[in-house]
C-alpha cells in the first residue's frame, strides 16, 4: 500500500543535543537518532552526528515556520527524528513541532539547556534569572527586561550579539552592568569571559557565535528610573502633546486589565504610550495602535522601539475603517477619535464576551457619547482629575489639568434585552 505522503507522520522524536555532541548524549537519545531514517535539524547540530548515524540529514528550510508542515509531510512515512540545541522545548523547535502536529505525536529528549548551563557556572539560581531571546529578534526588546539589580541571561543570534547588547545597555541608562559571555556551554570549547561593563565593552571583540550573555542590571546615575507598572514617567516618551499623561495612563492600564497573551487595540495612538504599557505588562501581551497621523504613528514605533516593545503593530489610517482586517481583540482603548460615525459600535461588535472596552475624552461633545454608551451597555462612569503643585510668585499652589472622563465596561456573556450595539 502506498503511503500518504500528504498527512503528518503519526509520531515525530526531537532529540535536544549540546555543545559536548554525541558523547553527552544519552542512551535513548542516541538509540532514537540511530533508528531514525531521517533527520533534520540545524547545519550545526547535524554536523554534530558521527558516522555511524546513517539516516539522511536534511537541514531546516528557510523560513522554517511556514515550510515545517510540507516538510514533515514529505517524510511521512519514514522514522523521522528532529535534531534540537539544548532543551528542544525552552525556545526551541519543540514549540512549533507541538503547535503543527499535537502533543501526543512529538516524542522531546531534552538535554540541559544553555540557560541551566549558564546558571550553574554563574551560581545564579535559576527562578530568579529572565531569560531574553534575541535569536531572530531584535535586541530592542531587551530594553523592557532592564531593572536595576535584575540579573538577565540574553541567548544571542550570533557573534555579534554581545556588542550589541552593550549598545542597547548603554543606550537605555545602563552602562555600569557587568556583561560575561559564556561559550559552547557544555563542550570541550566551554569559555566565560572576565565581567567586563557595558561602557567598557570594547565593540567589536572577537568570540564563538554559540554564546550566552549574562547581564547584571545596574542603572546609571541620573538615568530615568522605569518601573514594572503602568504610569512610566511622561519623560520616557517623545511626543506632541498627543500624550496620555502618566497618573490617567495608570488609571487608564487598571481599568483595561491586561493579562498574559492578550491582544489590545489602542485607537487614536498618539505617542503609543497606552499600548507600549500594556505590552509591558507581560512578554506575551500583545497590541496594535491605530493612528491616522503618519508622523505620529512613526513616533509611536520609536516610542515602542525605546521602551522595549518593537513587537507593537502600528497601523496608520483611521478609525473604524482600520480595524476591518485587525485579530479580534481581548481589549480596546479608545483615545481619539470617539465622534467618528460607527467607532464605538464597531469597538464594542468586535469585542468577545468578557472582553474589555475603556474610553477617555476631555470634550464635553465625547462625553456626551460615553454617557449614552453608558446607558447601553452599564459599566463604569469616571471622571479623573489631577493637580500638579506649582509655584505662585513666593508660594504653592495647585494647577489643575483637564479632568478625563473615562468609560470603562466589560462585554457580558449574555446580552441583556434590548441592548443594542
Amino acid at each position: 500500500m502506498t503511503a500518504d505522503r500528504s498527512a503528518p507522520p503519526a509520531a515525530v522524536t526531537v532529540v535536544g543535543i549540546g555543545a559536548d555532541g554525541w558523547d553527552g548524549l544519552p542512551d535513548t537519545a542516541r538509540r532514537a537518532l540511530l533508528d531514525a531514517e531521517t533527520v533534520v535539524g540545524g547545519p550545526r547540530q547535524l554536523a554534530l552526528l558521527p558516522p555511524q548515524c546513517a539516516a539522511e540529514r536534511v537541514p531546516w528550510p528557510s523560513p522554517l515556520r511556514p515550510a515545517l508542515p510540507g516538510l514533515l509531510a514529505a517524510h511521512a512515512d519514514r522514522r523521522l527524528t528532529v535534531l534540537a540545541s539544548g532543551d528542544p522545548m525552552f525556545h526551541g523547535i519543540g514549540r512549533a513541532l507541538t503547535e503543527v502536529l499535537g502533543p501526543g505525536a512529538v516524542h522531546v529528549l531534552p538535554h540541559p539547556s544553555s540557560v541551566s548551563h549558564a546558571c550553574a557556572r554563574l551560581g545564579w539560581p535559576v527562578e530568579d534569572v529572565r531569560v531574553v531571546t534575541l535569536v531572530g529578534r531584535p535586541a530592542a526588546r531587551l530594553a523592557a527586561a532592564l531593572h536595576h539589580g535584575r540579573r538577565l541571561l540574553v541567548l544571542s543570534a550570533d557573534a555579534g550579539t554581545p556588542a550589541e547588547v552593550a549598545a542597547l545597555l548603554r543606550d537605555r541608562g545602563f552602562g555600569p552592568s557587568p556583561m560575561r559571555v559564556l561559550e559552547q556551554l557544555g563542550g570541550p570549547r566551554e569559555r566565560t569571559t572576565e565581567a567586563v561593563t557595558a561602557d567598557a565593552w570594547p565593540p567589536h571583540a572577537p568570540g564563538d557565535p554559540l554564546n550566552v550573555v549574562a547581564v547584571e542590571c545596574r542603572r546609571a546615575p541620573g538615568a530615568l528610573r522605569l518601573g514594572a507598572v503602568p504610569g512610566l514617567p511622561d519623560e520616557a516618551y517623545e511626543h506632541d502633546g498627543q500624550l496620555t499623561k502618566r497618573h490617567v495612563r495608570a488609571a487608564t492600564l487598571g481599568a483595561l486589565a491586561p493579562a498574559p497573551g492578550e491582544l489590545l487595540w489602542d485607537i487614536g495612538g498618539g505617542s503609543g504610550s497606552i499600548a507600549v504599557e500594556w505590552m509591558r505588562a507581560h512578554p506575551s501581551c500583545r497590541a496594535v495602535t491605530v493612528e491616522r497621523d503618519p508622523v505620529r504613528a512613526e513616533r509611536i514605533v520609536r516610542n515602542a522601539d525605546r521602551l522595549g516593545v518593537p513587537g507593537l503593530r502600528v497601523v496608520t489610517g483611521a478609525a473604524p475603517g482600520a480595524l476591518a482586517d485587525l485579530d479580534r481583540p481581548d481589549a480596546v482603548f479608545v483615545g481619539g477619535g470617539l465622534t467618528a460615525p460607527g467607532l464605538l459600535r464597531a469597538c464594542w461588535e468586535a469585542l468577545p464576551a468578557g472582553g474589555r472596552l475603556v474610553a477617555n475624552t476631555v470634550t464635553l461633545e465625547s462625553e456626551a457619547l460615553l454617557a449614552e454608551a453608558r446607558t447601553r451597555h452599564g459599566g463604569e462612569l469616571v471622571r479623573l482629575a489631577v493637580a500638579h503643585a506649582v509655584p505662585v510668585g513666593g508660594f504653592t499652589g495647585w494647577r489643575q489639568a483637564m479632568p478625563v472622563t473615562q468609560w470603562a465596561v466589560t462585554k457580558p456573556l449574555h446580552p441583556s434585552p434590548g441592548a443594542d450595539s
